[in-house]
C-alpha cells in the first residue's frame, strides 16, 4: 500500500459552521492547517465531521475545497452512505479529487449480515483505486463488522487498514487474527495504550481536534511503549470528557472556548444544549496543555 497514507495519527476533523448554519470554509482550512502543522493526517466527512447532516452537494464541495489546499499530509474521505448506487456515484466524484483514501464504515441501521457486508464493501472497493480503511463502530451502526466479512475483504487489493472502535480489546485481537495483512488503528482515544500494545499502528482521533500536537506526542509514546500509567489515566479522562454529549458537541464546544472556531454550532439532530458540563472540558484542556509542556 502507498506510503502516502502511512500516518500514525489521523484526526477525524469537525466541520465548522457559521451562525447561519453554513459551512465555514475559512475555519475549516484553519483547523486543517493546524493538523498539517502537527503532522497529523485528516479524515473529512466522518461522524465527527457530521457527514450525515451534510447535503450531498455540501459534501462534494468540502472534498473539492480540501483538494485545492495542496496539503502536506494525507486526507481520507468518510463514506457514510447506506444507499449503494448513491454511494458509488459519490465515490466516482471523490476519485477525481486530490484525496488519498477512504474511511468506510459498516452501513448503519440495516444491520447487514456477513454476506451483505461483504457485498457492500467489495462493491465499493471495486469502484476505487485509492486505499480503504474499513471502520468497525457498532455503537453507531447497530451491528459489528463480521469476522467472516473482514477475512474476505482483507484480500481486496484496495483494502489497507481497519479502524477498530468496538471498545473491546478481545474484539480487536479477533479482527487482527483474520486480517493480519491490514494495518489496525485504534478508534478510541482512551483505549489507544491497550490497542497499540496489541498491535495497532496508530489512532484515528477525536481528541486531536482540540489537542493536535499533544495527541501526536501521546500516540508516539503509546507506539514506543513509553507512556506512563499516570499519563495513560490523564488521557483517558481527557478523552472521556469529549463524550459527555454526543460527538462532536464537546469537541466543538472546546474549540470554541479556546477561540479556534467562532461558535460550537452543530446541525440537527445534534444540539449544543445536550452538553451540561462545559467546565469539565476547560479543566481537561488545562490538564492536557500542562501535560504536554513536559515533552
Amino acid at each position: 500500500m502507498s506510503n502516502s497514507v502511512k500516518n500514525f495519527l489521523y484526526t477525524a476533523i469537525v466541520t465548522p459552521f457559521d451562525l447561519s448554519g453554513e459551512v465555514s470554509y475559512s475555519e475549516l482550512e484553519a483547523l486543517i492547517r493546524l493538523q498539517e502543522k502537527a503532522g497529523n493526517g485528516i479524515v473529512i466527512l466522518g461522524s465527527t465531521g457530521e457527514g450525515l447532516a451534510l447535503e450531498e452537494e455540501e459534501k462534494r464541495k468540502i472534498i473539492h475545497f480540501v483538494s485545492t489546499l495542496k496539503l502536506n499530509t494525507p486526507v481520507l474521505v468518510g463514506v457514510s452512505g447506506f444507499q449503494l448506487n448513491q454511494t458509488i456515484d459519490f465515490l466516482h466524484f471523490a476519485e477525481k479529487e486530490n484525496i488519498d483514501g477512504y474511511l468506510m464504515p459498516v452501513p448503519l441501521y440495516a444491520k447487514p449480515g456477513p454476506e451483505g457486508q461483504t457485498h457492500w464493501f467489495t462493491t465499493l472497493m471495486d469502484q476505487v483505486k485509492k486505499p480503504v480503511m474499513i471502520y468497525n463502530v457498532p455503537s453507531r451502526t447497530g451491528v459489528k463488522l463480521h469476522l467472516e466479512c473482514l477475512s474476505k475483504i482483507a484480500k481486496h487489493q484496495n483494502a489497507w487498514a481497519v479502524k477498530e472502535a468496538s471498545g473491546s480489546l478481545e474484539e480487536f485481537t479477533a479482527y487482527r487474527k483474520v486480517a493480519e495483512n491490514l494495518d489496525f488503528y485504534s478508534g478510541d482515544d482512551g483505549l489507544t495504550p491497550e490497542f497499540t500494545r496489541a498491535g495497532a499502528v496508530g489512532l484515528v482521533s477525536v481528541a486531536s481536534n482540540v489537542w493536535p500536537k499533544a495527541a501526536s506526542t501521546f500516540v508516539k509514546q503509546c507506539l514506543e511503549q513509553s507512556l506512563s500509567n499516570e499519563s495513560s489515566q490523564i488521557w483517558k479522562k481527557a478523552a472521556d470528557s469529549l463524550f459527555l454529549a454526543s460527538n462532536p458537541v464537546p469537541a466543538k464546544t472546546l474549540l470554541s472556548l479556546k477561540g479556534v472556531i467562532q461558535n460550537s454550532f452543530v446541525r440537527p439532530p445534534l444540539s449544543e444544549n445536550d452538553l451540561k458540563q462545559a467546565n469539565v472540558l476547560k479543566e481537561q484542556d488545562s490538564i492536557i496543555e500542562n501535560w504536554h509542556k513536559n515533552f
